[in-house]
């Protein structure tokens, strides 16, 4: 997929080393917890996530995001699709490293998302993110989510549909 400064590409094991580097500011962690991850950790993640989800009813999706410009690796973009009671749900997160946050990259990444996503038999898109998490707020209403009453683990469900 790619959007006018952006190419999502499927996450390889390969890139573990690069991402470690982008995703290596302690501060990244500060809604979802724990500490950037080693090259080898992230390479062993990466690992588990291609080899996709156990559940043959769910669909593990993984991107890098690229700066075509910069020629670099700036952050991940995922879905998790699965079925729910009114058919697909897609749930989706992502992440920027601080160097190229504030540029409208994870905005201009999701919405590449719901472009694809628009073209696949999802009906719903959800995110997860905590009440204080205002960068991900603002790229979430970007993209047409919208806050619900729902908490998950702390976090404030946001949702959107998507009409056929």
């Amino acid at each position: 997929m790619s959007t006018r400064r952006l190419d999502l590409l499927p996450l390889h094991v390969e890139h573990a080393e690069e991402m470690a580097a982008v995703l290596s500011d302690p501060a990244l962690h500060t809604f979802i917890g724990g500490a950037p991850d080693t090259p080898e950790a992230l390479r062993s993640r990466y690992q588990r996530t291609t080899a996709g989800s156990p559940d043959p009813a769910v669909s593990w999706l993984n991107w890098v995001i690229r700066h075509r410009d910069e020629s670099c690796l700036t952050g991940t973009l995922q879905a998790t699709v699965g079925p729910s009671g009114h058919g697909l749900i897609a749930e989706i997160a992502w992440v920027v490293g601080t160097p190229w946050q504030g540029r409208g990259i994870a905005s201009e990444a999701v919405r590449g998302l719901f472009d694809w996503l628009n073209r696949q038999p999802v009906q719903t898109v959800i995110a997860h993110i905590h009440p204080e998490h205002r960068a991900s707020a603002a790229v979430a209403t970007a993209a047409g989510l919208t806050p619900t009453d729902e908490l998950h683990e702390g976090e404030i469900r946001w949702q959107r549909s998507i009409r056929r």
